[in-house]
């Protein structure tokens, strides 16, 4: 990722209580990245970063789109995106990632960059399987191909009772109750 301070949040500067941000996210945006997942896309960031003494909670509210490709046709579309978000930023001696959410930072720390959190979350709001609005409608080829029997030990046309292949030692210590 390309260091870009816009998406950066003063926190030095920041009182202990609530306070409200918003970004739009563009091309521009995801061009900072150096992936393929989203090309482009037009979201709103709604950030309420709530300051305490000891931790820091910032809620992301993300909502719009992002162009994507269908994995069955490699058509472009745009997939709509609409989730909700949230870091848990504490302070201790050293800056680490303690969780997928749970950021720690030194008490020393200016600034709060977001917009690796902000990528991160666009992509955790995408399925996984990219279909064009099109196919979303269409059933299944099979319906059931979740419950399709893989494997099995059984011949076919055997009994589910298996009492009679049973080792006859086996039957005896059924018997001591």
């Amino acid at each position: 990722m390309k260091k870009d301070s816009q998406y950066d949040i003063n926190i030095a500067r920041l009182a202990d209580k609530t306070h409200h941000f918003a970004f739009d996210l563009d091309r521009s945006f995801f061009e900072l990245f150096d992936q393929e997942l989203i090309p482009d896309g037009s979201v709103h960031a709604d950030i309420t970063l709530t300051k305490t003494e000891r931790l820091i909670t910032v809620d992301f509210d993300l909502r719009g789109t992002v162009r994507q490709v269908c994995d069955r046709s490699l058509d472009d579309y745009d997939q709509k995106i609409d989730a909700q978000e949230q870091l848990l930023v504490r302070f201790g001696e050293e800056t680490q990632e303690l969780d997928d959410n749970v950021l720690q930072i030194t008490p020393d720390t200016q600034t709060l960059p977001l917009a690796q959190h902000l990528f991160d979350y666009i992509g955790l709001a995408l399925p996984m399987k990219k279909l064009h609005p099109r196919f979303q409608n269409e059933p299944d080829e099979n319906p059931d191909a979740d419950a399709t029997l893989i494997f099995t030990t059984r011949k076919e046309g055997e009994d589910d009772s298996d009492d009679d292949d049973t080792d006859p030692r086996w039957n005896a210590l059924k018997n001591l109750n």
